[in-house]
């Protein structure tokens, strides 16, 4: 009977040894398998927001090659003998010398432009800032003498 009870003893250490193996292997599959579900989720997530961001683009793209066509065709009805048929479309014609009348007014002064702009460079040329003439050398020499006078306010 001692003989059996060893045999049942070890017999059962080993199920339990082949038990505890396989619980960890279980175990560990189980976290590479969740390991593995957040790493595609997230693979997954990157590859979305990806595309969005490329289909984003070519939307960009798209709207910038419409609003350059858009410049172009403005362009196209801001030419000048368009302008011209258009005007002429609505009623207006060129100007000759018998559709134009001259109005002469006391006290104007047609060269009131000249004037002030004259008076405007006076002022400027009077608001001028000094001419910059420090160099390194008299900078240097002007903090030396500052602090020269620093020392010998602290003898005092």
């Amino acid at each position: 009977m001692s003989q059996a009870w060893i045999q049942h003893t070890f017999s059962r250490k080993r199920f339990r040894t082949r038990n505890q193996a396989t619980a960890l292997a279980i175990l560990g599959v189980a976290i590479l398998l969740i390991l593995g579900s957040l790493y595609l989720s997230q693979v997954a997530s990157f590859a979305i927001t990806n595309r969005q961001i490329e289909d984003l683009i070519r939307q960009r793209d798209e709207l910038k090659r419409q609003n350059e066509a858009l410049i172009g065709e403005i362009a196209g009805f801001r030419t000048v003998p368009r302008l011209f048929a258009r005007a002429e479309a609505i009623g207006f014609r060129p100007a000759t010398n018998a559709d134009i009348d001259y109005v002469l007014i006391d006290g104007y002064n047609p060269n009131r432009d000249r004037i002030s702009v004259a008076a405007n460079e006076v002022a400027a040329a009077e608001a001028r800032a000094p001419v910059y003439d420090e160099t390194f050398g008299s900078w240097l020499e002007q903090q030396l003498v500052l602090l020269r006078d620093q020392f010998r306010s602290f003898g005092a």
